[in-house]
């Protein structure tokens, strides 16, 4: 099936065979880090744009669009072990929603030096304060109320779907630094993120940003991925995984904004 997929890719576009195989390995390593840890999806975006020469408007809304069936599947696997609170999910999911819807346009307005800069700081945020709450023990979680939880649903619905690095990368973090157990902030992180990338997506697909056969190579390497990390996760302990995801995206993070710099001296 994926060969499949990537021959009606390579008809219809000039990418390369090689580039095309490379993005669904990556997708299935980025699937399984958000299956396992909850942040890896802030990899896709830096990688499709700065390894494979993605435009990175493409980038965003093709990763938002395998977000969909990434964040179905992921949420049915934690569901079936038990790892969602429901009543929780639901309020991060109202404020998701129509937030996701808002930040598509504004990434559909903005340039992609902007886009960058935003991608960059959401990196370096999601690494540091992932690798602050690892080193303390999370016991006790904090009780939000429904407008807390729909804040928090706010902010990771449009800087997800404004930078395509999905509602895990903002909601993990958030959810372990109120004291969330990790295997709890990862299942809300997957229960959101399929409403989440859907409404992101309708509106990419209004201003015309989706294209349908990169998004659907990203779709079938992140639920590959998503299998394989959500079964891990739930046989181990999900500390290390956490960690290692952690550093990888503060040293992307550092990265993009080394090149961002570079860029911005150069226009001087």
């Amino acid at each position: 099936m994926l060969y499949f997929v990537l021959d009606v890719y390579l008809i219809r576009e000039s990418h390369s065979m090689s580039a095309v195989i490379t993005l669904a390995a990556f997708s299935v390593f980025v699937g399984a880090l958000i299956g396992a840890a909850g942040i890896g999806g802030v990899l896709l975006v830096p990688f499709m744009a700065y390894a494979l020469s993605f435009d990175i408007h493409t980038a965003i809304a093709g990763a938002m669009f395998g977000y969909i069936f990434a964040g179905c599947v992921g949420a049915l696997l934690y569901a079936r072990h038990g790892s969602i609170e429901w009543d929780v999910a639901r309020w991060l999911i109202l404020g998701a929603m129509p937030a996701a819807f808002l930040g598509s346009f504004t990434a559909s307005a903005v340039s992609g030096l902007t886009l960058e800069a935003a991608i960059a700081a959401l990196l370096l945020f999601a690494g540091l304060n992932a690798l602050r709450s690892s080193k303390g023990s999370i016991n006790k979680e904090r009780q939000l109320g429904p407008i807390a939880l729909m804040a928090i649903g706010a902010v990771a619905g449009f800087g997800s779907s404004m930078t395509g690095t999905g509602g895990p990368l903002i909601i993990v973090p958030l959810l372990l630094w109120l004291r969330f157990p990790a295997m709890a902030a990862v299942g809300l992180s997957q229960a959101t993120q399929f409403p989440l990338a859907t409404l992101a997506t309708a509106g990419n697909v209004i201003y015309g940003k989706v294209d349908y056969e990169i998004g659907t190579v990203i779709a079938v390497g992140l639920v590959l991925g998503v299998i394989l990390g959500a079964n891990a996760a739930h046989a181990l302990a999900p500390t290390v995984s956490k960690r290692i995801v952690a550093w990888v995206t503060v040293i992307v993070g550092l990265f993009v904004a080394t090149r961002l710099f570079a860029n911005f001296n150069g226009f001087l």
